[in-house]
């Protein structure tokens, strides 16, 4: 981090960066930027989408609010805390639900719990709750298998809600979804966030998505990523996706990411050509 740059923060926030850089395989012959300067600040109980092209870092950027990478610039904290290392109150959702297949429902929500020790009663009880909060407790003694592409994702849901998460961090969570699915599951997310009062950060390529959940969506360069530009959305919920003023934020969007995804497209191209 540059030494001349304040750290200023309020430690109530619920995640602060400060000019914080990540370069993968640092030091190597393979080395490559994928973060660059990024200084943001999200604050309690705020719905933040992370939005712009393949590979400017978006992801990257939940791994290391998450704690399961090391930042190689800058700094992050929680509730004023520096993030070093996993914790529950951080959770983060991946794009591939990753539910054990040989596990209950039941039993795949609770498994944090289970690695803290806590006794089945315990446990079962805590998946029950968070399995009603969204929707599923008919599902508790079902298999993974059993359940809908939508399920099993809300099922991943509640699993990080079992934890009591004040951050809820989810990387492209629907991407797999078809797009009535996704819709519905968007209005499902957006209830259980009210109901959590956790901040969630959510990474996303659709534009339509980020106007759909978001109070900012934060717009990334292509690699090395950077904050462009930070857009409010102030449109009441629930939102009316055909609206005029929904329609203007999104012209918005896709005209702050052109130039940003016809870079990634370039850099891609030039790399496939030096292979």
């Amino acid at each position: 981090m540059r030494s001349d740059r304040p750290i200023r923060f309020s430690s109530k926030d619920a995640v602060v960066c400060r000019g914080v850089g990540k370069t993968w395989a640092a030091g190597t012959r393979r080395a490559h930027e994928a973060l660059r300067d990024i200084d943001l600040d999200i604050k309690p109980g705020e719905f933040v989408v992370f939005l712009g092209p393949s590979g400017c870092g978006k992801s990257t950027l939940l791994y290391l609010i998450a704690g399961l990478e090391d930042v190689t610039g800058g700094h992050v904290w929680s509730f004023g805390d520096r993030v070093e290392t996993p914790s529950p109150q951080r959770s983060l959702i991946f794009q591939e639900t990753s539910l054990f297949p040989w596990l209950t429902v039941w039993e795949n929500v609770s498994f944090g719990l289970s690695i803290r020790g806590a006794g089945k009663e315990e446990r079962r009880s805590v998946a029950k709750d968070a399995l009603q909060r969204v929707g599923l407790t008919a599902a508790m003694d079902k298999r993974p298998d059993e359940l809908s592409g939508g399920m099993r994702q809300r099922v991943a849901v509640a699993r990080a809600l079992a934890m009591r998460p004040k951050v809820l961090l989810m990387d492209e969570p629907f991407a797999a979804l078809d797009v009535q699915t996704r819709a519905r599951m968007q209005d499902f997310l957006l209830d259980v966030w009210r109901d959590s009062g956790a901040s969630v950060l959510f990474v996303t390529h659709h534009i339509d998505e980020a106007v759909a959940l978001a109070d900012r969506v934060v717009v990334f360069t292509a690699r090395p990523g950077r904050i462009k530009t930070i857009v409010p959305i102030d449109l009441p919920r629930p939102r009316n996706l055909f609206s005029a003023d929904a329609e203007v934020l999104r012209i918005q969007l896709t005209n702050l990411l052109r130039d940003e995804v016809d870079r990634a497209f370039a850099e891609q191209e030039a790399l496939a050509s030096a292979l």
